[in-house]
């Protein structure tokens, strides 16, 4: 299966990727690790991609897609793949279909995780880091009325990423970069969407019974 995962921050993407592409037997390929790999190997990719890093400038999409069409056309991802976090915006998701049509297949399915801006709000900003150890406790989930560590006893503070004017405001990107995207997948007849609300087990299993009648 050859799928593509989209949803806002919050959503527990990079944890239903792992779970997902695992119950597949697929490679989970998402953007960070395409560039950590090249970085770390030293590629030519990698090198160009470590200029702009260094400078503090975004990569450019040429450089994300060159990685990406490499990536795709090693041996492991010739039966399947994951896609998390390319592509992110309609133009990118224009060249992957070109690119995989060059490979001479296509995506199957784009799987959407679906959750309440307000329950981002909740997971996310509910956050706390432990400032000796770096372990990260939840306010709600864990019951944490303190804020000291229970694994090391340091003092937990809130993530400048995590306070909920931050959070809020990644919504509102997200909303304006990917929503067309969204918009464009649905109009493909690709998308999908999974309630992404309550257990990480939970929300796996509706997100394998979505994609069970798009599997060979």
């Amino acid at each position: 299966m050859r799928l593509v995962l989209v949803g806002p921050p919050g959503a527990g993407k990079g944890t239903q990727a792992q779970f997902i592409a695992s119950n597949l037997s697929i490679p989970k390929i998402s953007t960070g690790d395409i560039f950590r790999a090249n970085v770390s190997g030293g590629t030519e990719l990698g090198k160009l991609a470590k200029e702009y890093m260094d400078r503090g400038d975004l990569v450019p999409d040429e450089v994300t897609i060159a990685m990406v069409r490499d990536r795709l056309s090693e041996d492991d991802a010739q039966e399947g793949f994951l896609l998390d976090g390319f592509p992110r915006n309609v133009p990118q998701a224009e060249i992957l279909k070109k690119m995989l049509a060059e490979f001479g297949v296509a995506l199957d399915i784009v799987l959407e995780l679906v959750v309440d801006e307000d329950e981002v709000v909740r997971r996310l900003a509910g956050r706390r880091t432990c400032s000796q150890c770096g372990r990260i406790w939840h306010v709600d989930f864990d019951d944490k009325k303190d804020d000291i560590c229970d694994a090391c006893g340091g003092s937990l503070y809130q993530r400048d990423d995590d306070k909920e004017e931050t959070v809020r405001r990644r919504l509102e990107v997200y909303q304006e970069q990917t929503a067309p995207l969204v918009s464009y997948y649905a109009e493909e007849e690709l998308l999908v969407g999974v309630d992404a609300a309550g257990p990480v087990e939970e929300v796996t299993r509706r997100a394998m019974e979505a994609l069970a009648p798009h599997a060979d």
